[in-house]
């Protein structure tokens, strides 16, 4: 993270100084990204994954959003604000969809990981949201 932040810091032009807001989301997209990933690749494993076909669509669902969120905070210069906050706002009901689906799965230690993270994700996009510049 911290060839990150030296990257996001170096910008010569940022859109704004919610560096520390944006520096969050995109640690925290990332990682759900790959936690996600890493959940539904767990889910094919298990037993009985034919009762967990909704829970790796969302898993897979949900990495992807999060790795474009990931990749729009990447790029501190001026974008499009109701572009970001849609994005944003997707991943935010992605998230929280996919944590409720992975909750359901309580005897899954890797469906646990991953709902904890997409909550983590979830609360850094909505934080992220009144940081934008208008």
């Amino acid at each position: 993270m911290d060839a990150l932040r030296a990257a996001l810091e170096a910008h010569p032009d940022p859109a704004s100084s919610a560096g520390p807001e944006a520096l969050t989301c995109i640690y925290e997209s990332a990682q759900c990204a790959y936690v996600c990933t890493t959940c539904a690749d767990a889910c094919l494993v298990e037993t009985d994954h034919g009762d967990l076909s909704r829970c790796i669509r969302m898993n897979l669902d949900c990495a992807e959003i999060c790795a474009i969120v990931g990749r729009f905070l990447a790029r501190p210069g001026h974008q499009d604000r109701e572009t970001l906050e849609r994005i944003l706002e997707a991943c935010v009901i992605a998230c929280r969809a996919c944590a409720g689906e992975c909750r359901r799965h309580d005897e899954m230690e890797h469906c646990q990981v991953c709902a904890d993270q997409c909550e983590r994700c979830a609360d850094a996009c909505e934080a992220m949201i009144p940081a934008l510049v208008p």
